[in-house]
């Protein structure tokens, strides 16, 4: 994030200095809760900065603590320059707070102040994507492209909503172009390439689906989702046998994931393996119990 960068000029003690550092630290390696603590502690020995303060807050929301982010970005000086901010950072934890309105009046009140922020219409272009909108969604994306023709996020949602639309060709075409934006620039980004092998698994091109699916996972192999897709291409390839690992990982991952546990006892099924079959089937109905019948 951009005012991560800011905390380099934050340094009236060497203490303070270190705080920062390591917050950024476990921010860049996603050990988000770490990131809090750090971010916090570097707020007492720095003082309530707004970057400090913005810092905090986008590692709170990434940690999965929306109200103690809102908590903290309410501190954010509604006069200053890191306002903005705040207020796009607010939004995603006004929505995981399932104050859908809030989030978008939030989102209007920063677009007011930043016209020209291609990030704004992007998160608008998100919350209606997940609340079924997709043709408002998908018009949100392309401002967002408009604004930023190297926003890849927009280009890879815009594909998600052309894809729920039906355009499946148009939807791989927008995907491609994303790829084409984050391939070098972007390693760490592993969205898209696990949002077009799902689409691939969907139209029966398997290799080319586990081959992304993949590719996700080398580039965030903390992601359930990206091992549970190259399980899945690599089932409908005929290679049980290879796919049983990644459903394995995707589980050692998130035990709450549903969908690999189900996968997996075809699999061990397939091989004969019955009792291991029996046992990942009561894993599936376990984890699906305990999975949200809605997802943010």
């Amino acid at each position: 994030m951009r005012y991560l960068l800011l905390l380099a000029v934050l340094t009236p003690g060497q203490d303070c200095q270190e705080l920062q550092t390591l917050g950024t630290q476990e921010y860049n390696e996603r050990r988000y809760d770490q990131a809090s603590v750090q971010f916090t502690r570097a707020v007492d020995a720095c003082g309530a900065t707004a970057p400090l303060l913005l810092a905090l807050g986008q590692a709170q929301l990434l940690a999965l603590r929306p109200a103690d982010a809102l908590a903290t970005l309410d501190r954010v000086p509604v006069e200053g320059p890191e306002y903005v901010q705040a207020l796009k950072v607010k939004a995603k934890a006004l929505y995981l707070l399932r104050r859908d309105p809030d989030a978008q009046d939030a989102l209007k009140r920063a677009a007011a102040r930043a016209p020209a922020d291609a990030e704004i219409p992007y998160d608008l272009g998100r919350i209606y994507y997940q609340q079924g909108r997709h043709t408002e969604a998908a018009e949100s994306f392309r401002r967002a492209i408009a604004l930023d023709p190297r926003a890849y996020k927009a280009w890879d949602n815009l594909g998600l909503a052309l894809e729920a639309l039906g355009d499946s060709a148009q939807a791989q075409q927008h995907y491609l172009k994303a790829i084409a934006i984050v391939h070098k620039d972007h390693p760490r980004y592993d969205v898209v390439y696990a949002n077009f092998a799902d689409l691939l698994i969907k139209l029966g091109n398997y290799q080319r689906a586990f081959d992304l699916a993949a590719e996700a996972a080398e580039r965030n192999p903390s992601e359930p989702r990206n091992f549970f897709l190259a399980g899945k291409a690599l089932l409908r390839l005929d290679r049980s046998d290879l796919s049983v690992r990644w459903f394995e990982q995707a589980i050692a991952l998130n035990a709450d994931y549903p969908e690999p546990h189900y996968l997996l006892a075809q699999v061990y099924r397939q091989l004969g393996r019955l009792d291991d079959a029996d046992r990942a089937l009561k894993s599936f109905k376990v984890a699906a119990a305990r999975a949200p019948k809605e997802r943010r």
